[in-house]
């Protein structure tokens, strides 16, 4: 491992065209919206009852200070519902606690962007509630604060205690960063004390069942620097999927055999020993992140080692053109290798999301554009996908292909929803979209003693002790940005050449080197690149076999998709030719020259060519897609000879 190639991230205080719409709709509409969305009033929505939650765990730690008895109800189930279960019981989803810790990481990072004194005061009192729900001993999970207490950390395979756990870290970490307010921090703290105490070699020898932890630790460790956070989530990692199996000693289970177990969450063996990405795709993003950081900290070269590979399993292998990640609803998991379907594809919101934490500390690790391509590509598109344009409703499954009439009658395709939803009583993806969203200054540049790398083309200010720099960009609209820099002293400047990219211009020598364009700064100066960014037709691997004959429109780092609303029904029959001629308009959609085939009149019959008709076809970016009501979206077209 070359730790002369480790570089850390610096805030870009964004100030572009394309994203600021999104950056401000995230802090006036969507962060709101969901505050309302977790006191459970959306009308006609889900209700979350995480607000409520900690409401009822509060009382109970008052009942416990008091000494009274506090009524047992069952910790059996993955979702407890109204209809099912006591009024006086948790509600919802075990891992309901997440929802409003991200929630509060989010506002974290919009604080940090813009102060907002009333958002931060409707923060306080939830932190305040939050506070009032902890247990003496640190332990805080509502779900068995309220309904019982004896069986804390008895299942950590099914139950996420450790899951909640990480986002209250994450959320703690980002909170105290942005305010300078540690009540949130010390709850955080003590919960990780706990964790600490509890999960070592000496004690329980026991992981998450649901990744996250283990990457909060590290946050929790490069703020406080206190090394136990780091060796526990070393701990988490290096146990993780040892044999006998702590999940079967948990659940009382005796294999009989050698035989391997728990896929579904990475655990069937070491983390250090796996190749390829299974099971549950957020989990498994999650458990990567966590690994690359582990990896860095210790310098942990099979570690590391063990990262590439599954990273190259999914770049090569799993992953959808849009960055979307999991193809399969069954378990919301990584396939085999090409399974990625487009008319049933799962793409859950968080794992694209989850994608994206692993590619940032890759990079950390060793800058190379593959990551940053990655990036990229699933921000453009699936993250952007997952929200309405008002950011009041949202995707949990990020789908390829929508017939409406599909969704609605056919049960394969139950998940594939054709407008995006008010909330979900599962309703992990809107307050993770917000995090990231409020956070996105940070994933744009970074640096090391020599360099400052560009991976991010989003217009702003970064300032570092080797230069002040203004980036100008047009990248969404015509492909060229501008740095203007004030130099401190002679540093090298990075470009991310995107993957996408065939013909580019800068105006300065450069050395390619993995990706990046290397350039020479002395002096205060200004550097300016180009990229072509003309529509292109993209062909997919002929081992992904729902493609074959099919291809996608992109421009720059958007993909482009049709729609029943433009193109009128049967989306299946049109098609374009590799020589259609393309009109980029002023909204960005593109007009292209194509055909549409006869509709057959029979079910079967003799073998005959088709007959097509001359037709201009309508492309949109695809995150634009699903947003005029329900109606046919397709992201590949077929191909014409």
């Amino acid at each position: 491992m070359d730790k002369n190639k480790f570089n850390k991230f610096i805030k870009n205080n964004i100030d572009d065209d394309f994203w600021n719409n999104y950056i401000e709709l995230v802090r006036q509409e969507m962060i709101p919206y969901q505050l309302k969305a977790l006191n459970d009033e959306i009308e006609n929505a889900p209700k979350s009852h995480c607000i409520e939650n900690f409401k009822k765990a509060g009382k109970v730690i008052q009942q416990i200070a008091k000494g009274e008895n506090v009524k047992v109800y069952p910790v059996d189930k993955w979702e407890y519902k109204e209809s099912e279960c006591n009024n006086n019981s948790f509600l919802g989803w075990c891992f309901q606690d997440s929802d409003v810790y991200k929630w509060i990481e989010a506002v974290a990072y919009s604080l940090s962007n813009t102060k907002d004194s009333k958002l931060e005061n409707e923060c306080d009192e939830i932190i305040d509630l939050i506070s009032l729900a902890q247990m003496e001993n640190g332990y805080l999970d509502t779900l068995y604060i309220i309904n019982d207490r004896s069986k804390i950390f008895t299942n950590l395979k099914d139950r996420h205690e450790l899951y909640c756990f990480g986002h209250l870290c994450e959320a703690g970490v980002a909170y105290y960063n942005s305010t300078g307010k540690n009540k949130l921090l010390n709850c955080a703290i003590k919960f990780a004390d706990l964790i600490c105490e509890t999960f070592n070699e000496c004690g329980i020898k026991g992981y998450p069942g649901h990744e996250i932890a283990e990457l909060a630790l590290i946050k929790l460790y490069k703020l406080t620097h206190n090394k136990k956070y780091l060796d526990t989530a070393e701990f988490f990692i290096l146990q993780r999927g040892t044999k006998p199996y702590y999940f079967d000693k948990e659940r009382g289970y005796r294999r009989e055999n050698d035989s391997i177990d728990y896929t579904y969450n990475q655990a069937h063996i070491p983390p250090i020993e796996q190749s390829e990405a299974v099971g549950h795709a957020v989990r498994g993003v999650y458990l990567y992140s966590g690994m690359a950081d582990v990896a860095k900290e210790t310098e942990n070269d099979k570690l590391l080692s063990a990262c590439e590979k599954i990273w190259k399993d999914i770049e090569e292998r799993k992953m959808y053109i849009t960055g979307g990640i999991g193809s399969t609803v069954d378990g919301e998991a990584f396939s085999f290798e090409y399974d990625l379907p487009n008319d049933l594809a799962y793409n859950e919101t968080c794992a694209s999301i989850g994608l994206i934490f692993f590619a940032k500390r890759m990079l950390e690790i060793k800058p190379n554009s593959k990551y940053a391509n990655v990036i990229e590509r699933a921000l453009y598109n699936t993250v952007l996908h997952s929200m309405s344009e008002d950011g009041k409703s949202f995707f949990y499954v990020n789908a390829l292909e929508v017939l409406p009439k599909a969704s609605h009658q056919d049960s394969r395709k139950y998940h594939i929803k054709p407008t995006r939803q008010k909330w979900f009583g599962c309703a992990c993806c809107p307050p993770n979209l917000a995090r990231l969203l409020s956070s996105l200054g940070d994933y744009c540049f970074s640096e090391n003693d020599e360099n400052i790398y560009v991976h991010q083309y989003i217009g702003g200010e970064i300032k570092s002790d080797k230069a002040e720099i203004k980036i100008n960009s047009n990248y969404i609209k015509n492909g060229k940005i501008d740095f203007y820099i004030k130099a401190c002293k002679p540093f090298k400047l990075a470009l991310r050449i995107p993957d996408w990219c065939d013909n580019f211009e800068l105006n300065r020598d450069y050395n390619i080197i993995d990706g990046y364009a290397y350039i020479d700064v002395n002096e205060s100066s200004s550097v300016s690149i180009s990229f072509n960014i003309e529509p292109k037709i993209i062909k997919c691997s002929n081992s992904v076999r729902e493609n074959i004959g099919k291809a996608a429109v992109t421009r720059g780092a958007i993909v482009y998709c049709t729609e029943e609303a433009d193109n009128g029904k049967n989306l299946q029959l049109l098609s374009i030719s590799k020589n259609s001629k393309m009109k980029v308009n002023s909204d960005l959609t593109i007009t292209a020259s194509g055909y549409r085939e006869k509709e057959d009149e029979k079910l079967y019959f003799n073998y005959k060519e088709s007959t097509y008709e001359k037709e201009n076809i309508t492309f949109i970016p695809y995150y634009k897609s699903c947003n005029r009501g329900e109606n046919e979206m397709s992201v590949y077209i077929r191909i014409k000879e």
